[in-house]
């Protein structure tokens, strides 16, 4: 029998599980070769470390969640099993689509590789399984029938089944949060509010699911084993578990909400700090034209408009946010006027 659950547990209560440690050092390693072949190919603009901390974050998240005391307790009690089904469909896929592996895998490889990488995502099959209505309905549809129907106990006494259990929430996670909060080369480019949306329409399912197993009147008898000492009794086991799933899983997703948001206003922040420049560039280049110049209109020489103008551009460039009005105009002609009269126009040249 297990010993009682508690975080000393969860640090010792370790159980080896050769596929997941295989395939976790596998993706390790290949990303960090990636990431040295990017960097040897382009020094100026080696890959961001960052992206390698999400990445290996979410490899992190993947072995915490079914090798530690997590996953060792996963058979015995059920909200442990609803802690780890939350880092394997909403921790572990959003770091791993940060990671931004696809594109690592575009950036690092040469042909045939790079081309049938891009066949591939540019591929029916991929489009349609990144497709966001598809990834809302497949996120909805694990999230009901792996918690509210037979197949709990059903995965929880077959291992096999619950191994591919843990792989089918670790992919479909990765499909919903990936035209959410990636930026990978897939077809589909949703805008902010879009994105936003989905999140909003995805937190009910957790809080429908999550009031489900709350109200519940009787055990499920989903656990394979008997519960470690200290551990509630059967039903309240339930209730904890869809406490878990309710207030857990919409504090995420209200997290992930929060997140798309802070994205939104940094690009509509990007988008008019950029304006701006391009705005003080065009202001800077039209004043350096209609102010006119010593060499080329000097006050004997210039006509008294012209003398008027140019005493009223500096004015007029600190009391004008943009040139698009009637005194720019007028600036403007008389500029022209300037090069007509110092040989400079078509007329100066005849």
């Amino acid at each position: 029998m297990l010993p009682p659950f508690g975080w000393q547990a969860v640090l010792q209560q370790w159980q080896f599980a050769p596929v997941v440690t295989a395939l976790t050092a596998i993706l390790a390693a290949l990303y960090l070769w990636g990431a040295w072949r990017v960097g040897r190919r382009h020094p100026a603009r080696p890959w961001r470390w960052w992206r390698t901390a999400f990445f290996f974050a979410g490899l992190a998240v993947i072995v915490l969640a079914t090798e530690s005391g997590i996953g060792a307790y996963d058979d015995v009690l059920f909200w442990d099993h609803m802690v780890q089904h939350l880092m394997l469909i909403m921790v572990a896929p959003p770091l791993l689509v940060a990671g931004q592996p696809v594109t690592l895998l575009l950036h690092a490889s040469r042909n045939p590789l790079h081309s049938w990488t891009k066949r591939v995502i540019r591929s029916r099959v991929v489009t349609f399984l990144t497709w966001p209505p598809f990834t809302l309905a497949a996120y909805a549809a694990v999230i009901v029938a792996t918690h509210l129907t037979g197949l709990i106990t059903t995965t929880i006494t077959h291992p096999v089944l619950h191994d591919a259990e843990h792989a089918v929430y670790l992919v479909v996670g990765y499909l919903f949060f990936l035209p959410i909060v990636g930026s990978e080369p897939i077809r589909w480019r949703l805008s902010y509010p879009i994105r936003f949306l989905l999140l909003a329409v995805a937190m009910p399912v957790d809080t429908f699911t999550g009031l489900i197993l709350s109200m519940q009147s009787s055990p499920l008898h989903a656990t394979d084993g008997p519960a470690p000492p200290g551990s509630p009794n059967p039903l309240q086991d339930v209730h904890w578990a869809g406490a878990i799933m309710w207030v857990a899983g919409d504090a995420l997703m209200f997290a992930f909400m929060m997140l798309v948001f802070l994205m939104w206003a940094r690009a509509d922040r990007g988008s008019a700090s950029s304006l701006g420049w391009l705005e003080r560039v065009r202001s800077n280049s039209f004043d350096s034209l209609v102010t006119p110049s010593p060499v080329t209109a000097s006050p004997a020489t210039a006509s008294p408009a012209a003398v008027s103008t140019a005493a009223a551009a500096p004015a007029a460039g600190s009391t004008h946010a943009t040139i698009d009005n009637d005194d720019d105009l007028a600036a403007y002609n008389d500029y022209l006027a300037r090069l007509n009269q110092s040989g400079h126009g078509p007329a100066g040249r005849q």
